[in-house]
């Protein structure tokens, strides 16, 4: 066997279908015997792919060092995003691969229990997660069980504190944490939860060590990271690059637009880059000082044909109808912000007024929310109003762009009303 050595790595299978356990070892090898090492995991300077980029070790030394047995450790590629498809490329080709790195933390945290979480409403991925752990149950794990958990497909039901809760026998609620890191439970058991795509790196971690991981990416932001391009492109798409390299060069890759008018970075809750950035790294350090981040791995492209603050608007809204409105901010701020935009981008005469309040409730929501929703809805419309001044100032005095109140129009999210892909028309 020859450790792959530049990208593909999590995504290294090229057969078009799962691989079954006996496959999987023979393109990637088994785990190394031996106890699990956090050191190596250290070593790595693994972030978590599913938003937050918190460091892998730190999270499992926490959870390692809370006394009590029967720990958990929560698989999350429920995936809630329509511009998201990461996780389901992944488990679409190498299963086995996110149940090696969930074995590996349960190792390394001293858990018995591994709970894969996704979506009933994807019988796709259930399907191969229910195939891969039910080989795992046949070949024995070392002593870890798996069990593949299936709640309801909604935005706010795969934020961890919300996962957890709802594998506590409760509702798919955010839980209210004003301090992190917060040790989640299940019972009085302490909990692990990771992205479908960070235990996939660490499975490849436990094979080949940190200095391997390392080798792509830069000191500060290591190893190769799955992102879904969508928007103002040949075709959605699901690439694995190293982190570090210019955000163009991902375009490039996806068949983006070569003339885009501005990138959503990070998802739905992310924000806006203006073209002119577009050579910037694909790193959180490097974003950062642009107010945007890799966040949960999604880019969609904004061609020059469409209208930023009606797109704006339809992903304000969408996110609006997911809120789980248990808190103020919720349940009236989010729909208040999204009408806000509406008038914004598609009424002359209330345009100012709207903008106003826009900003004003910006500030008001911030920070006030029973969890971190309202606050990326607030990240992700107070970029449109920085990248798009120019045309929020033409909506102000009444000159609104023609994008806006056409009916053929680039989507950046489905429709309310039905589902559709995320097409430009």
């Amino acid at each position: 066997m020859i450790a792959p050595e530049s990208v593909p790595r999590v995504l290294r299978n090229a057969s078009g279908r799962p691989l079954t356990l006996s496959q999987h070892e023979e393109c990637f090898g088994p785990l190394p015997p031996g106890a699990p090492s956090l050191d190596v995991l250290e070593a790595s300077g693994l972030t978590g792919r599913g938003g937050a980029a918190f460091p892998t070790a730190k999270k499992a030394r926490l959870i390692r060092e809370q006394r009590g047995h029967g720990k958990f450790v929560v698989v999350n590629a429920m995936e809630g995003e329509p511009a998201a498809h990461k996780d389901r490329t992944l488990i679409s080709a190498n299963p086995h691969l996110v149940l090696d790195g969930a074995q590996y933390l349960a190792g390394i945290v001293g858990a018995r229990h591994v709970a894969v979480c996704v979506s009933r409403d994807d019988p796709i991925m259930v399907n191969h997660l229910q195939r891969a752990v039910h080989e795992r149950d046949r070949h024995g794990a070392r002593g870890v069980s798996f069990e593949l958990h299936t709640p309801p497909w909604r935005y706010v039901a795969g934020e961890e504190s919300a996962l957890v809760h709802w594998l506590d026998d409760n509702e798919s609620l955010p839980q209210y944490r004003p301090r992190r890191p917060h040790i989640l439970r299940i019972g009085h058991a302490p909990v692990l939860v990771d992205n479908a795509e960070t235990c996939a790196h660490v499975g490849l971690i436990a094979r080949y060590g940190g200095d391997w991981f390392r080798r792509l990416g830069t000191p500060t932001s290591p190893g190769s990271a799955l992102v879904s391009v969508s928007g103002a492109v040949a075709r959605p798409t699901v690439l694995e690059i190293p982190l570090g390299v210019p955000v163009r060069s991902i375009l490039e890759r996806a068949g983006a637009d070569p003339d885009p008018q501005a990138v959503l970075m990070g998802g739905y809750g992310g924000a806006w880059l203006d073209a002119r950035h577009l050579d910037v790294p694909y790193a959180n350090d490097a974003l950062a000082p642009l107010g945007s981040s890799v966040g949960a791995g999604v880019i969609i492209v904004l061609p020059r044909s469409g209208c930023g603050i009606a797109e704006t608007q339809r992903i304000a809204r969408w996110m609006a109808n997911e809120s789980a409105r248990q808190c103020g901010p919720c349940a009236f701020g989010l729909p208040a912000i999204a009408e806000d935009l509406a008038r914004l981008a598609l009424d002359s005469r209330g345009a100012r007024a709207a903008y106003e309040r826009l900003v004003d409730r910006c500030g008001a929501i911030e920070g006030r929310g029973a969890c971190r929703h309202p606050d990326g809805v607030v990240r992700l419309v107070r970029s449109a109003l920085a990248v798009f001044a120019e045309h929020v100032e033409d909506h102000v005095q009444g000159v609104a762009c023609p994008a806006s109140r056409s009916t053929r129009h680039y989507s950046a999210v489905p429709s309310l009303e039905r589902e559709e892909e995320l097409i430009w028309e």
